[in-house]
């Protein structure tokens, strides 16, 4: 991987597809968010690792996305409900329901191991916003992670408060979202456009070069969440993966999106630069 700008609008100028994994890179006993799913996702070619946050009882930020205990960890109550000194002895467990040897780990780890290394979206942001962003300014990583959320007034209002020096993402479904964020005092380097189909507007080639000339980023979803609630029409990692890479990644790329954040990372670098998509 080459060393980081720690800045996305230099990045991507450099028309490197930018990939973004999604929890990191996991599978098998290794489960996501964990160090282990970050640092295969670094040497599998990710730019950006994508991040849960919670927070314990008394206040430890820790990588979880929350709500996920049950499926996760086989656990049935909030990891919110209990202290660090109980959550960091729990265990993931994997496909099959069986423990794992790996743990949750905090939010100060993440940031110190892969400080200068790589992008973080920190997600669920808005949740705890006072303590991530006192962390992320601790170590003077502003730039080097990047804030979501869609057009929600009270969430901007956050974002504006304890964020506004943070590289930001808009979410957007519809061009008419994307002017919920004009007028807002917050770093705006673009938009994440979730589409039902190829012709939505906010996939359309036209929407693409306006914001491109506006000097905007783009972010496409090949990975899928839940299959009823589709985020990139029919670009996604299946497609990909089940034998139409061309009609999924490749599309995205050309399409122009400068991100492509995916469950299948080092599938899609090789794909990328095997076809000129990516040097």
């Amino acid at each position: 991987m080459e060393p980081m700008q720690n800045d996305l609008r230099k990045d991507a100028a450099a028309r490197r597809v930018l990939l973004v994994a999604h929890r990191g890179a996991w599978g098998g006993d290794i489960p996501c968010n964990t160090i282990a799913s970050y640092d295969i996702a670094l040497s599998h070619g990710a730019d950006m690792l994508e991040i849960d946050v919670d927070r314990t009882s008394d206040g430890t930020l820790v990588i979880f996305h929350p709500w996920m205990e049950r499926p996760l960890l086989g656990y049935g109550d909030r990891i919110a409900n209990h202290p660090w000194s109980f959550v960091k002895e729990l265990r993931y467990q994997n496909i099959d329901n069986c423990p794992t040897p790996f743990g949750i780990c905090t939010f100060e780890e993440v940031l110190d191991r892969y400080r200068g290394r790589c992008y973080l979206n920190v997600d669920k942001f808005w949740e705890h916003p006072a303590e991530i962003a006192a962390a992320i300014r601790a170590r003077g990583m502003q730039d080097q992670c990047l804030v979501k959320t869609g057009p929600d007034p009270r969430v901007l209002g956050i974002i504006e408060e304890h964020a506004s020096d943070m590289p930001f993402l808009g979410i957007v479904r519809s061009e008419a979202d994307c002017e919920a964020f004009a007028a807002r005092k917050i770093r705006l380097e673009g938009f994440e456009t979730l589409f039902r189909a190829d012709d939505a507007p906010v996939a359309s080639p036209a929407f693409v070069e306006r914001q491109h000339a506006a000097g905007r980023l783009l972010w496409a979803n090949s990975i899928v969440y839940n299959f009823r609630d589709v985020i990139a029409g029919g670009r996604s990692d299946d497609r990909a993966m089940t034998g139409d890479p061309e009609g999924s990644w490749g599309w995205l790329a050309d399409r122009g999106f400068d991100f492509i954040q995916t469950d299948w990372l080092r599938d899609c670098a090789d794909f990328l630069a095997r076809t000129g998509r990516r040097s």
